[in-house]
């Protein structure tokens, strides 16, 4: 997922690379716009399933920090590469 990131897609999902807003607040805060969340596939699920993962950047192809839940947005660990 992170190779599709970084080449801007393509995406499985209508909803990849769109604006994620946050509104947990457990990300670091930012203007609105500069998240955006894709979709990690889950094995036996027929929806989107929790899987996600959200960038931040000015640029969404060239993000500053990724960050993967597998829990809907309750938690978040920070992608090192």
């Amino acid at each position: 997922m992170m190779a599709l990131i970084y080449q801007g897609g393509p995406f499985r999902h209508d909803k990849d690379g769109s604006v994620f807003g946050n509104r947990e607040r457990i990300l670091p805060a930012r203007q609105r716009g500069f998240y955006r969340e894709y979709t990690v596939r889950t094995p036996g699920e027929r929806s989107r399933g929790a899987r996600r993962i959200v960038c931040g950047g000015v640029k969404p192809a060239l993000p500053e920090a990724c960050y993967y839940t597998d829990d809907h947005y309750a938690s978040f660990r920070r992608i090192v590469h």
